[in-house]
């Protein structure tokens, strides 16, 4: 059987979120690698929806340019001055088709644990239902300050009332409003239209919703999942990490059940775009971000932070930083090493101890072992770079590139001051101060002669 599709999901996020105490707007902040925002337009798109709407209005040109970025076929709708969930819902129908006919998924831009699969549930109890109105609820073993779900006999949904509004009996009532709904498309319109903001918040609640269909004799239902943290939003950077943590630990508990080892789960940070292959070891105190992907068997850490990179099967990352770099298959990396975007390790090559790369290519099986910095060069296959070599780049004008060819070797202590190429098998001695190229089978050696001064010491260091 098919699942069902939504019309349309409407996703608010107008909020101004002052608890926050940010000058970056609350949905833009966050967690595991995702904008709050962002985890909540992917569980929207796991539900396939027709149409897709996001109600901005505080800092609406940030959220907006974000959503855009995201995903160009987003619908942005304006919230005007008129405040409230409900308000925000009606603004999101004005930029649906006025004729839109099926189920309208309401949820928020603030609740990034909630997941695709929950909202599929909603919408299938819904239609399986029949319901005008279906809401997502939870059992809370603290209710306090939640709005409770009054039920009948039956099971339907009665009434959603407010926690200062609650009676005796109310407030013993332990299942509680998300906020998150299913509706009919014209229940929705046709209800928001009636709701008006004589309140003393002097708000339009898109709670008032539901006792108006319930009156136009419509079935008002409830979803309850037992996982309540999908409900919960950010308001707060306490929250804000208190749910980062628990969506990290989900995150570490999927891939170690898929066949990752993670040594130390409590120091291991994995954001939710990275893959990994199986038999991956990740050591304590790494963190995988962005778009990573590792292969099957590479060993990385412990303390690594690798972002938006390709790690290769069987590869090992110690103690190093990797940003926008593809380390091949069975290469090493590490300790202590910073490899800069546009680097690119070819299969079983090596970056030792102390090495910085930038825009650089190097060759299956070479090796760059030792206190390096190698920036703008081409590296072939199975070449040497000895231990202390500089790739003197950048002339305070322009940045050239070095190419060391197949096989070569180059000395410790070398500068290598581009634009230069050594040939293939070519050798560059200890010490040198390299300026021009090198042909095959050569060797370089540029550094002025050693000159000893006999009985230096006893006249200049006399005593010493």
């Amino acid at each position: 059987m098919t699942s069902p599709r939504p019309a349309a999901v409407i996703i608010l996020a107008a909020g101004e979120g002052t608890r926050m105490r940010s000058a970056i707007p609350k949905v833009l902040h966050a967690i595991c690698g995702r904008t709050l925002l962002g985890h909540a337009i992917a569980a929207a798109r796991a539900t396939q929806p027709a149409h897709l709407v996001v109600v901005v209005r505080h800092q609406r040109d940030l959220v907006a340019a974000h959503v855009e970025q995201l995903d160009p076929a987003i619908r942005i709708a304006d919230q005007d001055a008129v405040k409230g969930t409900g308000r925000a819902a009606e603004c999101g129908l004005e930029v649906l088709p006025p004729d839109l006919a099926g189920t309208i998924l309401v949820t928020y831009g603030d609740v990034p644990l909630l997941t695709g699969e929950t909202l599929e549930g909603l919408l299938a109890r819904h239609t399986a239902d029949g319901s005008a109105v279906t809401v997502l609820t939870g059992e809370a073993p603290d209710p306090t300050g939640y709005g409770r779900i009054v039920r009948d006999d039956s099971g339907a949904v009665t009434a959603i009332v407010e926690h200062k509004d609650c009676t005796p009996q109310e407030l013993g009532i332990t299942e509680i409003n998300s906020g998150i709904y299913a509706f009919e498309a014209a229940v929705l319109r046709d209800c928001l239209a009636r709701v008006g903001t004589d309140n003393a918040q002097n708000e339009k609640y898109l709670t008032d919703v539901l006792a108006l269909a319930r009156a136009g004799g419509g079935l008002v239902s409830a979803y309850q999942i037992d996982d309540l943290s999908q409900t919960e939003g950010v308001n707060d950077r306490v929250q804000l990490a208190t749910l980062g943590a628990i969506l990290n630990r989900r995150q570490n508990e999927m891939w170690m059940r898929a066949g990752v080892t993670i040594v130390d789960p409590a120091t291991t940070w994995i954001d939710v775009d990275v893959t990994l292959g199986t038999d991956v070891t990740i050591e304590p105190g790494t963190q995988l971000l962005g778009a990573t992907s590792v292969g099957a068997g590479a060993i990385i850490g412990p303390e690594v932070t690798i972002r938006d990179s390709e790690i290769g099967v069987d590869a090992q990352v110690r103690r190093a930083e990797v940003v926008l770099a593809v380390v091949g298959a069975g290469a090493s990396v590490g300790p202590y090493s910073y490899l800069r975007p546009g680097t690119e390790l070819g299969p079983n090559s090596k970056i030792g101890g102390f090495v910085e790369t930038k825009n650089a290519r190097i060759g299956a099986g070479a090796r760059v072992p030792h206190l390096t910095y190698c920036g703008d060069a081409t590296i072939g296959e199975g070449a040497n770079i000895g231990a202390g070599t500089i790739f003197a780049n950048y002339d305070g004008v322009t940045k050239s590139h070095t190419t060391i060819g197949k096989y070569s070797f180059v000395g410790s202590d070398t500068v290598i001051v581009a634009p230069v190429t050594v040939a293939d098998g070519a050798y560059v001695a200890a010490g040198s101060a390299l300026v021009r190229d090198v042909a095959p089978g050569e060797i370089a050696v540029a550094r002025g002669r050693q000159r000893n001064v006999r009985g230096w010491v006893a006249r200049a260091r006399a005593g010493t």
